[in-house]
């Protein structure tokens, strides 16, 4: 009765249709947060060598490279709306499965299911993002992005909480899925229906060429950098900081922090400065925070500088996204596939590194790749 009282008053208040397009982006940083805050307790439950976490998150990262093709479909077929309500919902059915999960074996099964639901949400929310930043007619994405930072937040703080008082993962997953699937019902019935435009191609799946590709490999790194610190940031916490399951989550939350402040500006640093300025600096300053984070001199210190990267990180996305969203979904899908292979490679890289290497030199790779978005973004004449 309640949610039906609330669909109702959406056609009469029109903050809750403006509310519905943030709340997908907070929805996505949630589930995204909640999963890498119990990364290490899933691991421990099963026994997980470093290498064998690796390979059940390059499960994740393939299920999302996999599912660009079938996001673009989505969109193209169905537009933004109805795609992100039949994403959400496979979101929300895997979380708890993650938990389940009796081996190793189902868990990178359920880690495809995630990378493709979360793959497909993405790109629709990416693709009404953009269609709200042309109607507005400004700048408006990194606002957006800085939504899915306080999802990303919300999630690690009480992902924290469960560990702290003891929750299983199965129980924290449970009753973060319960919570969030009236509301995206809501967000669903509340966003207005889209006018689907009939694509001039049936084409569905692109590879970034001529000017997208450097937007595809900034956004390589980026996700490279930000998969990497959201699965492995609470490993390093706990097996070389030695902290406690409550607090090695704090490490990702202060990165997500830093991201969300940094995004409420973004969008006016971009109208002053550029895309590519302000890209560039703050990937130089994420490569500062990156190596003052692996030097391990205290754990305070340690998410100082997670949380510094993060704020350096904040444009990376919304940027390489706005960018890519004006030439259409089979575009942004072609720039997606490109930036999120570095989701696919990353977080297993660093793993392999780390069980060579140990995690401080693996990690350490994650600044080089901040320095080589620098460089980049410096010269992405479309990255505008």
């Amino acid at each position: 009765m309640s949610i039906q009282i609330l669909l109702s008053a959406s056609s009469r208040f029109p903050r809750l249709q403006s509310a519905a397009t943030p709340f997908l982006f907070i929805l996505l940083g949630v589930i995204y947060a909640s999963w890498a805050a119990r990364i290490p307790a899933i691991r421990d439950v099963l026994q997980l060598s470093p290498a064998q976490l690796g390979m059940v998150l390059l499960g994740g990262g393939f299920g999302a490279v996999a599912s660009f093709p079938l996001a673009a479909w989505l969109v193209g077929r169905f537009g933004g709306r109805r795609a992100a309500w039949y994403a959400g919902l496979g979101l929300i059915v895997v979380l708890p499965a993650l938990a389940l999960a009796p081996n190793m074996l189902w868990l990178v099964i359920a880690a495809i299911v995630l990378g493709a639901a979360s793959g497909c949400f993405d790109v629709a929310i990416n693709a009404i993002g953009t269609a709200h930043e042309k109607l507005a007619g400004r700048s408006t994405m990194s606002l957006l992005h800085a939504w899915f930072s306080a999802g990303a937040v919300s999630g690690a703080l009480f992902g924290s909480a469960m560990a702290g008082f003891g929750m299983t993962p199965v129980v924290h997953f449970s009753i973060t899925a319960l919570v969030l699937l009236p509301p995206l019902y809501i967000a669903y019935q509340a966003l207005p229906p889209e006018q689907i435009e009939k694509p001039t191609s049936k084409q569905y799946f692109a590879i970034a060429h001529g000017p997208l590709v450097a937007l595809g490999i900034i956004g390589f790194c980026g996700a490279v950098a930000e998969g990497s610190i959201a699965d492995w940031s609470g490993v390093f916490m706990k097996d070389r900081m030695g902290a406690h399951d409550g607090v090695a989550p704090l490490a990702y939350a202060g990165f997500a922090a830093l991201m969300l402040l940094a995004r409420l500006v973004c969008d006016r640093l971009k109208d002053g400065y550029g895309a590519r300025r302000v890209v560039a600096v703050g990937a130089s300053l994420a490569a500062c925070g990156i190596f003052i984070a692996v030097a391990a001199f205290n754990i305070p210190l340690t998410i100082f500088g997670f949380a510094l990267a993060g704020a350096g990180f904040a444009s990376v996305f919304p940027f390489v996204f706005s960018s890519a969203g004006r030439h259409g979904a089979t575009a942004l899908a072609a720039v997606a596939t490109f930036s999120y292979s570095g989701g696919l490679i990353g977080p297993p890289v660093i793993g392999f590194l780390a069980q060579g290497w140990g995690m401080q030199v693996a990690l350490g790779l994650i600044g080089v790749m901040a320095i080589a978005i620098a460089l980049s973004a410096s010269r992405a004449r479309w990255l505008e």
